[in-house]
C-alpha cells in the first residue's frame, strides 16, 4: 500500500489514466485502472493487459484488483478507471462490493456502470476529453481488436 494519499477525483482518476497511456504504449487497449482503500492511499493500479498476456481476462480493472492483493473488504474502497465497466469488471465490483467507481468516460462505450449503481455501487461519470479522444482515436484505428475487447463479433 502507498502512503501517499489521492484526496480527489482527479488525482484518483489521473493514476488510471496514466496506466491506460502505459497499455496503449504497450501495444494494448488503453484502459487503466486503480483500485484506493477509503482513506485515498492506492492498494493497485493496472490497465488491460489482453494483447500483451494474451489473456482474455486481463481487463484493466481486474489488473488492478489483482495488483491490490488480497483486502479484509472492499466496502470503501473506490476503482477509478477510465472507461464504463463493462459487464466483466462489473460483476468484479459488485461481487466485492466495491463501494464507490470514477468512470473517465461512458461516450466510446458505455459498459454496465448503470446496473451496478442500482445495486448500490456510488457512479462518478467524469466525461474527461483526453480519455474520450484516446479511446475515440483506438477504436478508429483497431476496430477488430476493440470488438474483440468487448465481446462484439
Amino acid at each position: 500500500m502507498s502512503d501517499a494519499v489521492y484526496a480527489t477525483d482527479a488525482e484518483k482518476l489521473a493514476v488510471a489514466a496514466e496506466q491506460a497511456r502505459i497499455g496503449l504504449a504497450e501495444g494494448g487497449i488503453p484502459i487503466g485502472a486503480a483500485l484506493f482503500d477509503a482513506e485515498g492511499h492506492l492498494l493497485g493500479a493496472g490497465h488491460n493487459r489482453r494483447v500483451q498476456q494474451g489473456d482474455a481476462s486481463a481487463h484493466g480493472e481486474t489488473d488492478a484488483f489483482r495488483a491490490a492483493g488480497r483486502q479484509r473488504s472492499y466496502r470503501g474502497a473506490t476503482m477509478a478507471t477510465t472507461l464504463s465497466p463493462c459487464w466483466y469488471c462489473s460483476g468484479l465490483i459488485r461481487q466485492f462490493g466495491i463501494g464507490r467507481v470514477i468512470v473517465g468516460e461512458d461516450v466510446n462505450f458505455t459498459g454496465a456502470q448503470d446496473w451496478i449503481a442500482e445495486h448500490g455501487t456510488h457512479v462518478t461519470v467524469v466525461n474527461d476529453p483526453d480519455l474520450i479522444a484516446m479511446m475515440r482515436d483506438f477504436i478508429a484505428a483497431n476496430p477488430t481488436l476493440w470488438n474483440e475487447d468487448i465481446g462484439e463479433d
